[in-house]
């Protein structure tokens, strides 16, 4: 029989359902016979307990999952046989009236949109490139030797510098009165190096071990800390301890710590340049990924199904929630956390997701396995065992399909390269690492 399908708003529809009650009697008899099979009262044996006592005691809730299978079978056979694709979960509400001997429903639901891809070659895509210079490799090399630096002691009459390791007391005040989180003892920083704010750290520059200070200090009216973002604090501060560091001499033994076994500067470099420009590779993908899906949704048309929001919107949260908890806040579960903050990043989300899955659709840019299997050891290639890293992928279904979202974003972004106005941008090493 044809299904009637009543269409409300752009992606609102509507269709009735009927159940024939004998149908849904019978099968809550059925399951209430194979229940009393297994359940337990006092004052029976198992397997003995009246259909009676059974019933009241399960009735309802084999009713309520009765209808809710007969409901969810009948609706998707609807939904089938008017090839309906169908945008989240229905809602399903029972009618006053039906038919003698029936139960009709009205199940009110949304339908993926039509998807109107505009015209390609009228997308503006900016596309970024970068490369690996010697100043990126001597800068790494750097970084490398500061993770293996020790330090030493400064004589009593030499101040603070640029690079050393100082230990302090101090507290902080503001309007006289102590702030939480602004007094410490022994505690440890290296100077100049971006760990404390730039005041705090210009301050304690030049100074001797036994020698305090007092100075003020201005918090960033977007400081982290939002008691004190904007005010201004008196702090002291108490030398205890001033240590220059030393960095070690690239040399043989050095580099083969490294897992270099050459143990030569240039098997180094040469393994920092290699190790760079596949990072570069990834980092210059996914910002030129991320034009190209910007420039993707501007030039297609379509109506967004509120379901489909709501859906992504409570994911959003759900992932915040649990972000919560790994950071150990206490009862996370009871945080409240307002779902509008991420309606913007839901609608964003699923516009581009309907838009990429038409577009893949449309041009046949799923993923092959020999992308597959190709991004799998590239990405493996900077670990220290790379077969283990390819089998701990293949293993595994949900690791996999996440290989196969970022491939066939890959493929998108490659499609719409090739068509649309590209102007091509080179980055610096450091603006693009920074990013």
């Amino acid at each position: 029989m044809a299904v009637n399908v009543e269409t409300l708003e752009k992606l609102e529809r509507r269709i009735t359902l009927t159940l024939a009650a004998s149908e849904i009697n019978s099968e809550v008899e059925a399951r209430l016979k194979k229940l009393a099979r297994t359940v337990k009262a006092d004052g029976f044996r198992p397997g003995k307990v009246p259909m009676s006592v059974v019933a009241q005691r399960y009735g309802y809730s084999v009713q309520y999952e009765v209808m809710n299978d007969k409901l969810g079978q009948a609706f998707a056979q609807a939904a089938n046989e008017a090839q309906l694709r169908v945008a989240g979960v229905p809602n399903i509400t029972q009618k006053d009236e039906a038919p003698e001997g029936q139960m009709a429903f009205d199940a009110t639901f949304e339908v993926y949109p039509e998807v109107k891809l505009g015209d390609l070659s009228t997308a503006e895509v900016e596309r970024v490139t970068a490369d690996v210079d010697d100043a990126a490799i001597d800068k790494t090399v750097d970084i490398l030797r500061k993770q293996r630096r020790t330090f030493a002691q400064r004589p009593a009459d030499q101040g603070a510098e640029a690079g050393d390791r100082v230990t302090i007391d101090f507290e902080g005040k503001i309007d006289g009165e102590p702030f939480q989180g602004g007094k410490a003892e022994g505690f440890q920083f290296l100077v100049g190096e971006g760990q404390m704010l730039e005041q705090f750290d210009a301050a304690v520059r030049g100074m001797k071990v036994g020698e305090s200070k007092t100075f003020p200090l201005q918090f960033p009216a977007d400081y982290h800390g939002q008691d004190v973002a904007g005010k201004e604090a008196d702090f002291l501060v108490t030398m205890k301890k001033v240590e220059a560091q030393h960095l070690p001499e690239v040399t043989e033994d050095f580099v083969k710590s490294l897992g270099i076994e050459a143990g030569t500067v240039e098997a180094l470099r040469a393994d920092v340049k290699k190790n760079l420009e596949r990072e570069v590779k990834f980092r210059v993908l996914a910002r030129n990924k991320a034009a190209v899906m910007d420039a993707l949704v501007k030039v297609a048309e379509l109506d967004l199904p509120k379901a489909l929001i709501t859906a992504e919107t409570e994911r959003l949260v759900s992932g915040a929630r649990e972000d919560l908890k790994q950071r150990g806040v206490k009862d996370a579960d009871k945080t409240p956390i307002p779902a509008e903050i991420f309606a913007p990043q839901a609608e964003k989300r699923v516009r581009l997701g309907l838009v990429v899955g038409e577009l893949v659709r449309a041009n046949n840019l799923q993923a092959k396995p020999e992308q597959l299997q190709a991004h799998i050891e590239e990405m493996a290639q900077s670990y220290e065992k790379p077969a283990e890293v390819v089998r701990w992928y293949l293993s595994d279904r949900q690791r996999m399909a996440e290989v196969e979202a970022v491939v066939i974003e890959n493929n998108v972004t490659d499609f719409v390269l090739a068509q649309a106005k590209v102007t091509d941008k080179s980055l610096p090493f450091d603006e693009l690492m920074t990013a």
